[in-house]
């Protein structure tokens, strides 16, 4: 008799789509001496190999392919039974909310988002994942956070959208340019941009207003936080596009000056979403409208 468990499944998802045990076991919360030998034991049981084991990362055989698919839509109806499990105890309200925000929102709206959605619903057990979109998505989807605060659109076609507010992208420059006229969007392509590394949307988002390629070649000029990125223009290192929200938390401690752009100024759209079989929906869309609140107010 095969003995699977519901923890083989997940750390073998987990493997699968890091490709790598050590980011697999950080994004499980176990060692990765522990993931090792969950995966080989997993392995003993089929009696076949899931993985082929390379020098720098790990690849699914053509049978761990095959499993994979099976794998995941196990995990989802698991998902989905604990979803309806918690609609149906709690007749409309909510205990638990896994929630999974991205890096450009978590430092500016997550206190007064935690605030207002504990006052609306004092006996919640709140549970906050900041991380990349890509992630936060892989997440929602396979049934580990119950809904994410992220830029729309997600293109998901198994996810819900719930638009929540837009907010402009402003231009932070040197503090000595503070007497510079504004800077079209055209010209930013010639200048000494600075991004956030690959993985977040919001450089996507910069990118795409500045019209240059995500394949261009870059000098390094790239960091892991806005806060990093507003210290280096401090520096005299170059610009950055950040979030209207972010503007007083990263620029008060740091020589810039911030600088709108004309009408239409760029935008982007945060909102929440969630899988479109959780019954959870309508206490989400509820969550969602404290949310929009908590931004807006």
């Amino acid at each position: 008799m095969i003995n699977l468990t519901l923890r083989h499944l997940r750390y073998f998802e987990a493997l699968a789509l890091e490709g790598h045990f050590g980011r697999a076991a950080e994004r499980c919360a176990i060692s990765q001496p522990a993931l090792s030998v969950q995966i080989r034991d997993l392995e003993e049981n089929l009696g076949f190999a899931l993985f082929e084991r390379g020098p720098r990362q790990v690849r699914l055989t053509a049978l761990g392919e095959a499993f994979a698919k099976r794998a995941h839509h196990v995990l989802r109806a698991v998902a989905d039974m604990g979803d309806w499990a918690q609609a149906a105890r709690t007749g409309g309200g909510i205990e638990r909310l896994r929630l999974g925000i991205i890096p450009t929102i978590a430092p500016y709206l997550l206190p007064r988002l935690i605030r207002d959605v504990t006052r609306a619903y004092p006996e919640i057990d709140l549970h906050v994942r900041e991380t990349v979109t890509p992630r936060l998505i892989g997440e929602l989807q396979d049934g580990r956070l119950d809904a994410a605060l992220v830029a729309l659109p997600t293109d998901e076609p198994g996810l819900s959208e719930l638009a929540l507010f837009s907010e402009e992208m402003v231009l932070v420059r040197p503090e000595r340019d503070a007497g510079a006229p504004p800077v079209r969007p055209g010209a930013l392509e010639d200048m000494r941009l600075l991004l956030l590394e690959e993985g977040h949307c919001f450089r996507d988002q910069a990118l795409s207003f500045c019209n240059i390629s995500p394949t261009r070649p870059r000098d390094g000029l790239d960091g892991s936080s806005l806060s990093t990125l507003v210290q280096m223009v401090g520096a005299g290192i170059g610009v950055t596009l950040i979030p209207d929200m972010a503007v007083r938390v990263e620029t008060r401690s740091a020589p810039v000056c911030v600088t709108r752009f004309e009408t239409p100024p760029p935008t982007r759209t945060v909102g929440l979403v969630w899988r479109k079989t959780n019954p959870m929906a309508d206490v989400l869309a509820r969550i969602g409208g404290i949310i929009r609140s908590a931004a807006t107010n």
